[in-house]
């Protein structure tokens, strides 16, 4: 019996399939060794070395996984073939006295017959440079996380506060966006154009530009007076046209999906978020059970950052374009697309495993939103290998006097790969119906009919979405594909961001936090400080750097903020304003809520007050008086603000402890993704809080804890968030299931998503 070795449960059905006798398939259900929650576990002095130690929730698996071993006659390490699945081998190797040299790790990109029996036949040692990589990242973070959140939560806000070298980074990005908008004054602009017309056709042309010195320069009116001006200036002079350009323009098709354009396209068009996207992907990845198959992967391995496809599925995807479409869709040559710099080319662009598994051919087979994005991953894999599209494009120049208007038209002659992406094909702003513009030639007189104009005002940049957030974090070389998820969770968890429809905005914890670790650790939030340990962790998996050296290198300037933060004993900060009740000086001081603004004359004048986002002081509510008697007292009741809402309550507590609910509900709060659906999950409140499916009464999925996304290890079911006094948990829903884990820093292991 040879055993294979892997780390998701969800995708053993699926292996199995396509190997056969005399083969048995193990799953890690993912780490199995790791640095223990406490102490540390780094050996500063000693090089950094880590201490790793079997997970307490996995001995029961290490002992199957080496009884197993044992009996085998050989055993192949199949986990995922990234970085954390290197290390997860390694450590695998470790525990069942595998040695380092022997030719023992199989990767496949995905999980078919063809890619499994190609994997099994060319097994090779364990790449230690990806291990290493991944051994600075772990230690990297546990050294942040166990030296700075220590500080943050005794000098910003008591409590579960955590620090991180990716997380802050990405909290800051958001805080400095909301600080952006608020400082944002909006300027005033005018848009103006012309309605002209020949041969009973009105078109519009736009105003552009001004002819000073024989040069165009651009204009840009700020004010009705400079409209005015314009249209005196324009009145009863001819409109003639100065150039006319033809030509034939192409646009090319979009590269395949990586992990974060998946991300985007999955909210923006999809109207997907994170937690639903990288639930439905993995289970696309994994295998979905269709009927009289069995279990059947579908997409190749979705956390990758390259756009490279293999020379095979290029073949195929040419081959079926040329008999579904025709030749003319198909390029004489592949298409390639060049990834960003640092990406791990190691995997393939996410792409279907078989291009004849059409998205119709799922429908009613698989779950609404797994086949939601299963048609867009299909699409746009199928749209990057096909032909451009090509235009008739048209742009004419047409003066009055010294101002200069442009018309811009477009005809599509050959639709090209839109013929597949056409229904997410985003509108080119300006793009107009060339068919619908008359015969125009140089020099040609046009009819004036009318001025059209609108005042505008410039906007500030938007929130950030979780689209568009997971798009700046790659742009700017944050994190790496399996980050961007646990990240963003990691911001909402510890309540340092919140959701305002789609948008995300710093939670003024979010601030405080943000404001500490730039007065400390300046390095920890530094956006390109962050991107340059990316790239030397892209180092070290390349074999240029020792990953010891690495760490060295940070931990010298990291040790000197952790020394000026000891010896700082942080007095109250003075502020701008005075005590309303005696006159002294107010002086922010922080609690385990946050900061907030205290007389200086404490403790003979005891006035405190809230602040704002901005660090000014906002009144303390004062209790409305209602006019409900209390039925136990008889004391007029008052209106109170609670943690599951506004209700009125008496105001002889604490001897009185009456309490009514008012009805007026605070805002949802989301919960992971319904097990059933897929739709999220909301807080909701009878008796007590419990979470349901949004997509209620379709679906009446209930849970009593919140839902995080994650299967169980043991049967697979869905997983709850349950808060213990030993501690807080993920904890398996379904009943009988006796499934606990602990959880640690969600930063360290990029693995676990909540």
């Amino acid at each position: 019996m040879k055993l294979i070795i892997i780390e998701g449960a969800g995708k053993k059905e699926t292996i199995e399939k396509y190997l056969g006798d005399g083969y048995r398939v193990f799953a890690t259900k993912g780490h199995i060794r790791d640095l223990p929650p406490k102490p540390m576990s780094v050996d500063i002095k000693n090089n950094f070395a880590p201490s790793y130690k079997p997970l307490e929730d996995k001995l029961d698996i290490i002992s199957n996984m080496q009884n197993l071993a044992n009996k085998a006659s050989e055993v192949l390490l199949a986990t995922d073939p990234d970085r954390e699945g290197e290390a997860i081998s390694w450590h695998v190797a470790h525990l069942l006295g595998i040695p380092q040299d022997k030719k023992a790790r199989i990767v496949f990109n995905e999980i078919s017959k063809k890619a499994v029996n190609a994997a099994l036949v060319s097994p090779r040692p364990i790449n230690m440079d990806l291990v290493d990589a991944q051994q600075a990242r772990r230690v990297l973070d546990r050294l942040v996380g166990y030296k700075v959140s220590p500080y943050l939560n005794r000098r910003v806000a008591g409590g579960k506060l955590s620090a991180g070298r990716v997380q802050s980074a990405t909290l800051k990005l958001i805080v400095d966006r909301d600080r952006e908008i608020a400082a944002f004054i909006p300027e005033e602009y005018w848009n103006f154009a012309s309605i002209l017309n020949k041969n009973d056709i009105d078109f519009k042309a736009v105003y552009s530009y001004e002819i000073i010195n024989d040069k165009e320069t651009k204009v840009k009116l700020v004010n009705a007076e400079q409209v005015e001006a314009l249209k005196s200036q324009l009145d009863g002079k001819d409109y003639i046209v100065k150039d006319v350009k033809k030509s034939i323009t192409y646009s090319k098709p979009a590269p395949p999906f990586i992990t974060s354009s998946m991300q985007q396209d999955a909210l923006n068009k999809l109207g997907m978020n994170l937690k639903q996207t990288s639930s439905a992907a993995q289970v696309l990845y994994e295998g979905v059970e269709l009927p009289g198959e069995g279990k059947v992967a579908l997409v190749t391995y979705i956390r990758t950052d390259s756009t490279r496809v293999s020379p095979d599925a290029q073949k195929e995807a040419l081959s079926f374009i040329s008999q579904k479409f025709g030749k003319d869709y198909s390029p004489e040559k592949p298409n390639f697309y060049a990834s960003k710099k640092g990406s791990q080319d190691a995997h393939e662009a996410i792409r279907p495993i078989s291009l004849d598994r059409t998205p119709e051919s799922l429908k009613g087979k698989i779950k609404p939103d797994q086949l939601k994005l299963y048609t867009l991953i299909y699409n746009r894999f199928l749209a990057s290998q096909m032909t451009p599209a090509k235009y008739d494009s048209l742009t004419i120049d047409i003066l009055n006097g010294i101002h200069g208007f442009k018309v811009n038209g477009r005809t599509m002659l050959f639709p090209g790969f839109t013929a597949v992406y056409k229904a997410f094909e985003e509108e080119k702003e300006g793009d107009e119906n060339a068919a619908k513009l008359p015969e125009i030639s140089k020099g040609d007189n046009l009819k004036f009919i009318e001025y059209k104009y609108e005042q505008k005002f410039t906007k500030p940049p938007a929130y950030y979405t979780e689209a568009s957030l997971v798009k700046t974090m790659e742009d700017k070389g944050i994190g790496r594909p399996a980050t961007y998820t646990p990240t963003i969770a990691t911001l909402f968890f510890r309540q340092y961001v919140n959701k305002d429809g789609k948008y995300i905005k710093a939670a003024q914890l979010g601030y405080d936090v943000t404001d500490w670790l730039v007065k400390y650790f300046e390095n920890i939030v530094n956006v390109k400080f962050t991107a340059d340990m990316e790239e030397k962790l892209d180092d070290i998996e390349d074999g240029n750097k020792e990953w010891q050296a690495v760490i060295a290198d940070f931990y010298k300037g990291f040790e000197a903020d952790l020394k000026k933060v000891g010896e700082d004993k942080q007095e109250p900060e003075p502020s701008d304003y005075n005590c309303p009740e005696c006159g002294q000086m107010l002086m922010y001081k922080m609690s385990r809520f946050g900061k907030f603004l205290s007389c200086s004359g404490y403790p003979n004048c005891k006035y405190s007050c809230p602040i704002d986002s901005e660090g000014k002081p906002t009144e303390r509510q004062k209790a409305e008086v209602t006019d409900i008697v209390c039925d136990k007292c008889g004391q007029m009741m008052v209106k109170r603000k609670g943690k599951f809402g506004d209700f009125v309550a008496c105001p002889g507590f604490p001897k009185c402890k009456n309490i009514l609910n008012t009805g007026e509900k605070k805002a949802v709060v989301e919960g992971g993704a319904c097990p059933d659906c897929g739709k999220m999950t909301v807080q909701k409140r009878a008796r007590s809080i419990f979470y349901g499916c949004s997509g209620y009464p379709e679906c009446k999925f209930t849970s009593s804890h919140p839902v995080v996304d994650g299967k169980c290890d043991k049967c697979n079911g869905f997983l709850m968030h349950k808060k213990l006094q030993s501690g807080e948990f993920f904890v398996c829903g379904i009943k009988g299931c006796d499934f606990k884990k602990d959880i640690v820093n969600i930063e360290e292991n990029t693995k676990t998503t909540v």
